[in-house]
C-alpha cells in the first residue's frame, strides 16, 4: 500500500494552487495532482492558462498574462513544501478513510495514493461551439467570460452567442463597453428570464439575430469576423464583429465524484458550510462548485476556506 498524505488536492486552477499554498503553509505537506497538459478538462492551472490578458486580478495595476498569473500560483505553493504532479485521477474511493486515489489504470487493485483528506478543485469549462479557430483565437477575439475582457472591447460591435440569463446578462453587461452588440440565438425566442429579457430588448445597443447560428470563425492572430447561418432557410451572411462572447453555458468537472458527492441538477458540487461535502473529511472549491461567479478571485478565495476547513478539520480528528 502506499503511504498516507495527510491533504491531496485534486486539480490546480486558482483554487487548488490557493488550496495547495494555505495547507504547504501549515505543515501539511500536500500533494497537488494537477492534471494532464494534454486534457481539455483538467487543464494544469485551470482555464487561466487559455487566457491572454488578466487584468480584474488584484495587486496587478497593468494586468498580468494568465499563464504566469498561475506559473506565479504554482511557484509559491513548490515553495512551500507542495508536492506538485502533472497527474491525472482516474477513480477515487471515498467509502472510508484513508481515502484511496487512482491515477493511470483505474482497474488497478492498489491506488495510487491514499490521503487523510482530500480538496476537490477541477474546476468547470465553458461549453465552447466547436468550430476551428475557435480555441487558437481564445483571447485574441474570442472570450467566454464578459466580466474578465469586456473592458477591451470598448466601441467595438461584438456578438454574444447564447439565450438563456448567463448570454443576455453578458450582452447587457458588454453594451457598457461596445458600440453594439449583437445577441446570437438559433431559436425566434430566448431561454432567459423575462426581466431579463426586458433588459435586453429596451436596451438600444443590443440587437436581436434571430434563428440565427455562427458555423465559421474568421481571423488569424486576431478575430476578424463571423460567418452566420440562418436555421430556417439555410442562407448565410458575414458579420464585421471584433470581439465573439460565447455563453452557452458551463460544465463542471465534477464526473469523476459521480454517485460519490452530492451534486446539484447541473452537476456542481454541493458544498456547506464552507467547503464542506457531503462526505466528511472531502472539501471542495472553485468552480467545481461555483456556477455563480467563476471568477479567478474568487476561487482563489474558496481555495484558501477549503484549505483552512481541511487544517481544523485533521486537528479535530487529531483531538478524538
Amino acid at each position: 500500500m502506499p503511504s498516507t498524505h495527510k491533504v491531496v488536492i485534486i486539480g490546480s486552477g486558482p483554487a487548488g494552487l490557493t488550496a495547495a499554498i494555505y495547507t504547504a503553509r501549515a505543515n501539511l505537506e500536500p500533494l497537488l495532482l494537477e492534471g494532464e497538459p494534454s486534457s481539455t478538462s483538467d487543464q494544469p492551472g485551470g482555464q487561466l492558462m487559455l487566457t491572454t490578458e488578466v487584468e480584474n486580478f488584484p495587486g496587478f495595476p497593468e494586468g498580468v498574462m494568465g499563464p504566469e498569473l498561475m506559473e506565479n500560483f504554482r511557484a509559491q505553493a513548490i515553495r512551500f513544501g507542495t508536492d506538485a504532479r502533472q497527474e491525472k485521477v482516474s477513480k477515487v474511493d471515498f467509502s472510508q478513510r484513508p481515502f484511496k486515489i487512482w491515477v493511470g489504470d483505474p482497474e488497478a487493485p492498489e491506488p495510487t495514493y491514499l490521503a487523510q483528506s482530500v480538496i476537490v478543485s477541477t474546476g468547470a469549462r465553458s461549453l465552447m461551439l466547436n468550430l476551428e479557430r475557435e480555441r487558437e483565437l481564445i483571447g485574441h477575439g474570442v472570450s467566454t467570460c464578459a466580466t474578465c475582457d469586456g473592458f477591451f472591447f470598448r466601441d467595438h460591435h461584438i456578438a454574444v452567442v447564447g439565450g438563456g440569463d448567463s448570454a443576455v446578462e453578458e450582452a447587457s453587461f458588454l453594451s457598457k463597453f461596445a458600440a453594439k452588440v449583437t445577441l446570437i440565438h438559433r431559436r425566434d425566442e430566448l431561454r432567459a428570464s423575462k426581466i431579463m429579457q426586458d433588459r435586453a430588448f429596451a436596451n438600444p445597443k443590443i440587437e436581436m439575430a434571430w434563428n440565427t447560428e455562427v458555423v465559421e470563425i474568421h481571423g488569424d492572430t486576431k478575430l476578424a469576423g463571423v460567418t452566420l447561418k440562418d436555421t430556417t432557410t439555410g442562407e448565410t451572411r458575414e458579420l464585421d464583429v471584433t470581439g465573439l462572447f460565447v455563453a452557452i453555458g458551463h460544465r463542471p468537472n465534477s464526473d469523476l465524484f459521480a454517485d460519490i458527492l452530492d451534486r446539484d441538477e447541473n452537476g456542481y458540487l454541493i458544498t456547506g458550510p464552507g467547503s464542506y461535502t457531503n462526505i466528511e473529511g472531502v472539501f471542495a472549491c472553485g468552480d467545481v462548485q461555483d456556477h455563480t461567479y467563476r471568477q479567478a478571485i474568487t476561487a482563489s478565495g474558496s481555495g484558501c476556506m477549503a484549505a483552512i476547513d481541511a487544517e481544523r478539520w485533521l486537528e479535530a480528528q487529531e483531538d478524538h
